[in-house]
């Protein structure tokens, strides 16, 4: 039979389940397009920018079952996809790419989008293949497709040449995708065995979990019970274990943790670490105290003893090696010398008291981060989707929006980009369109993404987007300001958010103060869940420090000379006292 590049490609994503494709159409891969047009289960949406796009895909495959794809141009619709493919990357995130590419067949020099798209992309993405025939386009999808999800998963991209879309070329068949299935356990059972005695001995065992370990969830929970261990999670991970549990912390348990987490940790003499990798965000900057007793659970190999060297290294999936960790402790007799009804009212208590911190003075001139989040909380379902994008609003958030569900709170951590937020509620929207999906982001990376509203409106999705508008780019003002006293390159012009949510045909609600909160939520669930997009401009109160950032200044701080924090601090007071 005969088939065009394009009718296969199409086929292919059929037959993965990719049920939405995101880009922007030009001349490399029009009869892409074309054939997406005539699919009946694959609908591709026309993005603002093809960075939005990536995010778009990452949202879609960190909250669902989904995988995201993009089908771009080469060149420059790949450069600007860049940011969402690098986040996706450095996060473990799955991602398809499909890209047009130059003719092959003109002999033909300095074509339009002319670059070595493999080259500029190596770093950023776990595979790339250039399509050679028609007879490779499926198995090449059907293969970058299983590479985005073997091991830890991330981006992979898919260049199709554009005589191979064009023209129809002999294949043997159009195969249909066959799962190749979970992989046997290859883990040492003597390191279980190893690891549980460890965990066993210690007197005063924690947890610590990652994204890796998202859906381990309750394995996680039976582990914890039984070695009566407080839980911890990193900033990405924090939905791997339900704020509800007991014995939850919250994120880290350095300096740069609150309270709860820093004296439920404060004895830990063995530490049970899952889908981590002791990375810079996750840690506060370096700033937690590992135990030497480290048993360190992760699919990449390569993570361990990076950053911390691990007594036990167990390789494998998350869910599979506390499985059977859980079954290693069940086989020994006897019970744990510990209080679990102790340990959790210690969190208990230590969680309230830090939460009314936040909340025992309300404002009527800005908006208040405690009992915002408090009564955000209290409106949104159990499973309702928190997305967050890079700024102080996502510490204010991860310290104050308890995440009840797996994989309900999502944002951008090792690449760190901004202006994810937006087109990542918007992929998790699509997604699943019965959820609620609130998202949290500063002013400054809302002007880099907002635009993608419109393709909110477009498709009726009625996402909540909180634009904490504070006129600068806060975290890093104030990382500025403590020592400097001067704030370079980080005060906005202001703009006007009622303008752009009238530009994308959003509905648009002020949030002035306190008073405000209740009214403008009930307003945002109200309208969001009849199909339209709500951008609520929210005058956020950022003069009170969350304890990451207090965490990491002052773990930085300690890292220095004795000159040179003398140096600093002197002139960290000089420039305040003397403007």
């Amino acid at each position: 039979m005969k088939r065009t590049g394009a009718r296969l490609a199409v086929h292919a994503l059929e037959q993965l389940g990719i049920q939405h494709t995101f880009g922007i159409p030009g001349v490399h891969n029009t009869e892409l397009y074309d054939e997406l047009g005539k699919s009946d289960s694959v609908t591709p949406i026309l993005v603002t920018h093809e960075g939005g796009g990536a995010f778009m895909a990452d949202g879609i495959s960190r909250t669902s079952d989904q995988t995201g794809t993009l089908v771009i141009v080469p060149a420059a619709g790949m450069s600007h996809a860049m940011s969402g493919i690098g986040e996706a990357f450095l996060d473990g995130i799955p991602m398809l790419v499909l890209s047009g590419g130059i003719r092959r067949d003109s002999g033909k020099h300095y074509q339009l989008h002319a670059v070595d798209q493999g080259r500029i992309l190596d770093g950023i993405i776990k595979q790339y293949t250039l399509v050679e025939s028609h007879a490779d386009v499926i198995p090449s999808i059907y293969d970058a497709y299983d590479t985005a999800h073997a091991d830890e998963p991330g981006p992979v991209f898919v260049e199709i040449p554009v005589e191979l879309q064009l023209f129809r070329g002999a294949v043997e068949e159009m195969p249909a995708y066959a799962p190749s299935g979970d992989p046997e356990p290859a883990f040492d059972e003597a390191e279980i065995e190893r690891a549980a005695d460890l965990l066993l001995d210690a007197d005063h065992p924690g947890i610590y979990v990652g994204w890796g370990a998202v859906d381990a969830h309750e394995w996680t929970a039976r582990i914890a019970d039984r070695l009566v261990a407080p839980v911890a999670t990193t900033l990405q991970g924090l939905s791997a274990f339900p704020a509800t549990h007991p014995l939850h912390t919250g994120v880290g348990f350095g300096p740069s943790a609150v309270p709860a987490a820093q004296e439920a940790f404060a004895d830990c003499d063995a530490l049970l670490a899952v889908g981590c990798r002791f990375a810079e965000l996750a840690t506060g900057s370096y700033g937690m105290a590992v135990p030497d007793a480290l048993v360190h659970v992760d699919i990449n190999p390569e993570v361990f003893h990076k950053n911390e060297p691990a007594e036990v290294a167990i390789e494998g999936d998350a869910a599979q090696v506390l499985e059977a960790l859980d079954g290693a402790l069940d086989a020994h007799a006897g019970s744990v010398p510990r209080s679990r009804d102790a340990l959790a009212a210690q969190i208990r208590e230590n969680k309230n008291d830090y939460q009314q911190t936040w909340g025992s003075d309300t404002s009527s001139e800005k908006v208040s981060p405690g009992p915002f989040f408090h009564r955000l909380r209290e409106r949104l379902d159990d499973d309702a989707q928190m997305v967050v994008d890079d700024g102080k609003h996502t510490f204010l958030a991860a310290e104050l929006f308890p995440v009840h569900r797996p994989r309900g709170f999502i944002s951008p951590s090792d690449f760190n980009c901004m202006g994810y937020c937006v087109p990542a509620a918007i992929g998790a929207k699509f997604a699943r369109p019965d959820r609620q999906v609130a998202a949290i982001v500063g002013d400054g990376a809302f002007l880099m993404t907002g635009m993608e509203l419109l393709t909110a409106t477009t498709h009726g999705l009625g996402v909540m987007v909180f634009v904490f508008h504070d006129g600068e780019l806060g975290q890093i003002s104030q990382f500025q300001s403590i020592p400097l006293n001067r704030k370079t390159c980080t005060v906005l012009n202001d703009f006007r958010v009622e303008g752009v949510a009238d530009a994308v045909g959003a509905h648009f609600i002020a949030m002035e103060s306190d008073a405000d909160i209740e009214p403008a939520l009930d307003e945002a669930l109200d309208v969001s869940a009849g199909g339209r997009p709500v951008l609520v401009d929210v005058n956020i109160d950022y003069s009170r420090r969350t304890q990451m950032t207090k965490g990491v200044v002052k773990t930085n701080l300690g890292r220095f000379s004795t000159g040179e924090k003398v140096r600093f601090l002197a002139r960290a007071a000089k420039r305040h006292l003397l403007g």
